[in-house]
């Protein structure tokens, strides 16, 4: 199954800032984006659930230090993002 991947307006402005500041992660970035529209299962991804203040959320890796905090709408195939950064910029 793969999935469409929308983004938002929030989450464009968000990356391009994120992209200018970690521009060697661009590749690694877009190769997470494709492994989501592929297989957001995929074990690389380690997608979990959030919960508390982010519950309904979801977060996928883009590797050990950085995230990628997404709305998973499973039913109509998109995949909505919504965050990245640090592990503590998105989940503050």
């Amino acid at each position: 199954v793969s999935y469409r991947i929308v983004f938002t307006e929030s989450y464009n402005k968000k990356t391009s800032k994120w992209l200018k500041k970690h521009a060697v992660l661009r590749d690694q970035y877009l190769k997470t984006l494709q492994l989501i529209e592929l297989d957001v299962n995929h074990p690389s991804l380690r997608l979990h659930k959030l919960s508390g203040r982010l519950s309904g959320l979801s977060s996928v890796s883009v590797n050990m230090s950085y995230r990628i905090t997404l709305e998973l709408m499973i039913q109509d195939g998109d995949i909505v993002l919504i965050n990245i950064g640090s592990h503590d910029e998105v989940y503050k």
